[in-house]
């Protein structure tokens, strides 16, 4: 039997999600959390087997809290479910031995037999994933991409961005896109995430 603690700050999709689970006969939930002070406490109270974690809790920083639950109970295998990723989330999950790592649109099947395979040693990455920069080169920026990504981060629209850099508002515009390619980023708003993650602003 798969010992599970569930985690999902919404309590309707929080149940449903357990309902699903106890479905399944080599599984039993034994409990469901919505924030991590109470997977923490949960965890190392019940010592699950497997920990279905939804990485957008509220609380403190997701990957921090699980680097503390792995260091206080590392035979708790971790298995992260999340909205589509960012890349430094994915990398800084790998970085602390996540076991598992689905994106929440997967199929009721692939969850469960992600947590299958979790549980025999196996680690799990949905396919639609892509590894971070950071497994291979760290990612760089020119201080000149730096102080147009940290007036961005502020709120500064272009043409302010511009003035403050005496620079043309195109030339801001193509740095902006130099900076989003080589963050491996969606748009402005996810770079400045990416970046304030990896600490280059």
């Amino acid at each position: 039997m798969i010992r599970l603690i569930i985690t999902e700050e919404r309590p309707m999709l929080r149940g449903a999600l357990v309902a699903l689970l106890q479905m399944e006969p080599d599984f039993h939930v034994v409990a469901e959390v919505g924030d991590w002070d109470g997977l923490l406490s949960d965890a190392l109270e019940l010592r699950p087997d497997i920990v279905v974690v939804d990485i957008d809790l509220p609380g403190p920083d997701g990957v921090t809290a699980l680097a503390k639950l792995r260091s206080c109970l590392p035979s708790c295998r971790l298995l992260l479910i999340a909205d589509p990723a960012t890349t430094a989330t994915l990398s800084r999950a790998l970085a602390d031995r996540v076991d598992g790592y689905l994106l929440k649109d997967a199929l009721p099947s692939d969850l469960t037999e992600a947590i299958r395979k979790v549980a025999a040693g196996q680690r799990v990455i949905d396919p639609r994933l892509t590894l971070s920069p950071r497994e291979g080169p760290e990612p760089r920026l020119t201080p000149r991409e730096v102080s147009v990504l940290r007036l961005t981060a502020v709120g500064e629209d272009v043409q302010t961005v511009a003035q403050e850099l005496h620079l043309s508002a195109g030339t801001v515009r193509n740095y902006l896109t130099a900076i989003v390619r080589k963050l491996g980023a969606r748009n402005r708003v996810d770079a400045v995430r990416i970046a304030r993650e990896h600490g280059l602003i």
